[in-house]
């Protein structure tokens, strides 16, 4: 037998002696992974935390190098596909390849909704792309940023310009705002001297969850993200699954004409606090979760501060409150697809069954509420159900919280009875503007449709606008006039959908996108339209794309002369 040494085949490799030194794949620089451990300091590596991490590296550098983010991927041990199709869903990330140019160091978002788009949006833009240094300064287009009352809306960075003008934005620019201001709101120890967090401690000293949930029932408060499902109901659901359970906090307030969220948590943020602490004892929540969109910094910001005062202040143990921070995808006001993303993932809806009341949050139970609901919640809970079912108009109970924007005089958050109507809506924000006349109403944001004027006395409220096709959503009403196109209102609409839909089913991604093209045409092809809807209806995966028809066959219906 020959020896050892001898031996070929499995037994000696016959290497060249050229066999890689590195893994197959991008590799990262020294410097790259300094950065990123810098950046995270002594974060755990989770990887729901990816997100927050791309956050911290977009912040710091304007941008997420191809080289940042495979020494991201080292650190969490994770693949860089997984990290870079992450990174690209989200509109707020900016993913430079290799050889690629990084985009200037100062962005201007200009909001295209449709209340900015009626105040001029459109050659407001036009004057800032003429008016800066492309090098210098990007000017792009960006969907709603909640502030539909001071339309036309304009962001620096961090920095909101409210009624924008080409003057007003590039005098900002010229000083260098790009922080958000923060306004006065009513921290902690107002709060407090004010009873606050007086019922929630009772409630974990003696309380009965079931009571409170009874309350809750019987206040007939229902959820105000826009589904309107009885809150109380809910609870009891998530209880029924054997625990940990979660509870997350749906603050990506997306829908365009919707700033309700905004108004209170930046007047009044513990009373959201508080509510979401009942609710979270209610069904023994291991974490709350609190989902906040980016376009709201000054929130995100009072919010971070409130919560660290509740764990200095010994009402919440340190890391019982997480708050995370979206990154411009509508698509993550879905509940699933905002869970996704709280695990660090796409924000991608899932399939249903089962429902995140089984299989929410790491695949636990999980309560899932809008912010408002919880500003509602504390408020029964303290001053009883009466707050909520005592007001009564047109046969309807409760209060809604109505976020108006268009052509009235104050535009705003109006809180009225449910049962109000468009024309008590209008008086409420000072009547029409000088000079126009009430065509059309935007109920529940670009989901609800275009509504004629003469549907003046429909209540605007839960169950009351199906029959005409319509739904209250999350009751963000923009006021056309006779002054506007609903044939332009329509197509801005379903442009929102087209930039905002995930892509995951085809109804949705491929009819959006037919569908403004369609509607682009002088002349609509009705037949073919009210096809692509049906189908977009039947088969799409969320609400997304089941109610973007809505703006197209309301408008065909009621406005058919204009297109």
């Amino acid at each position: 037998m020959a020896p050892l040494d001898d031996q070929k085949g499995i037994w000696k490799k016959q290497g060249t002696g050229k066999s890689r030194k590195t893994p197959k794949g991008r590799q990262f620089s020294d410097e790259a992974l300094s950065e990123v451990q810098a950046l995270l300091g002594d974060r755990p590596r989770r990887r729901d935390l990816l997100i927050e991490f791309l956050h911290l590296i977009q912040d710091e550098y304007g941008h997420l190098s191809a080289d940042h983010i495979a020494a991201l991927a080292s650190e969490l041990k994770m693949a860089q596909t997984e990290v870079y199709e992450v990174a690209t869903f989200y509109a707020h990330f900016d993913v430079v390849k290799e050889g690629e140019t990084p985009p200037p160091a100062l962005t201007i978002r200009v909001c295209d909704s449709l209340s900015c788009e009626m105040a001029g949006a459109e050659s407001l833009q036009k004057a800032l792309e003429d008016g800066v240094d492309p090098s210098e300064v990007r000017v792009v287009r960006a969907p709603c940023m909640g502030r539909c009352d001071t339309a036309p809306v304009v962001e620096l960075g961090h920095y909101h310009v409210d009624h924008a003008t080409p003057e007003n934005v590039l005098a900002a620019v010229a000083e260098k705002k790009t922080h958000p201001v923060i306004p006065e709101y009513r921290a902690l120890d107002e709060y407090v001297s004010d009873g606050g967090y007086e019922e929630l401690e009772r409630l974990r000293t003696s309380g009965d969850w079931e009571d409170v949930q009874a309350k809750v029932a019987e206040g007939g408060l229902r959820g105000l993200g826009g589904a309107g499902f009885p809150s109380n109901r809910k609870w009891g659901f998530v209880r029924a699954n054997p625990g940990p359970r979660y509870l997350a906090v749906n603050g990506d307030e997306g829908e365009p004409g919707t700033f309700k969220d905004r108004y209170f948590l930046e007047r009044d943020p513990h009373l959201f606090l508080e509510g979401m602490l009942i609710a979270g004892w209610a069904v023994e929540a291991q974490t709350c979760f609190i989902y906040m969109r980016d376009e709201y910094p000054a929130v995100l910001h009072i919010l971070a501060k409130e919560i660290e005062a509740l764990e200095a202040a010994g009402i919440v143990q340190p890391g019982y409150i997480e708050l995370r921070r979206g990154a411009g995808a509508y698509i993550c006001g879905e509940e699933s697809a905002m869970i996704e993303s709280i695990e660090g993932k796409r924000g991608i809806p899932r399939h249903r069954p089962p429902y995140v009341a089984q299989i929410g949050v790491f695949d636990r139970p999980t309560l899932v509420h809008n912010v408002e609901s919880l500003y509602w919640v504390a408020q029964i809970v303290r001053y009883g159900p009466q707050v909520l079912n005592s007001v009564e108009k047109n046969g309807r109970q409760g209060l809604r919280s109505y976020s108006v924007s268009g052509r009235v005089k104050n535009p705003g958050v109006h809180l009225l009875p449910a049962g109000s109507t468009i024309l008590d809506i209008v008086e409420a924000a000072g009547g029409m503007l000088d000079g126009h006349v009430l065509k059309a109403y935007q109920p529940g944001g670009p989901s609800s449709g275009l509504l004629p004027a003469s549907l003046d006395d429909v209540p605007l409220d839960f169950d009351t606008l199906q029959p005409h096709g319509s739904f209250i959503g999350s009751a963000a009403v923009v006021v056309l006039s006779d002054q506007d196109s609903c044939r332009d209102a329509a197509l801005n609409m379903l442009r929102f959908f087209e930039d905002e839909s995930c892509g995951q089913c085809t109804p949705c991604r491929v009819g959006c996108e037919k569908a403004v093209k369609l509607m682009e045409a002088d002349t609509w092809d009705r037949d073919l339209l009210e096809e692509l809807s049906s189908a977009m209806v039947d088969a799409s995966i969320c609400g997304l794309g089941q109610a973007a028809p809505n703006a197209i066959r309301l408008t065909m219906k009621h406005f058919s002369d204009e297109v």
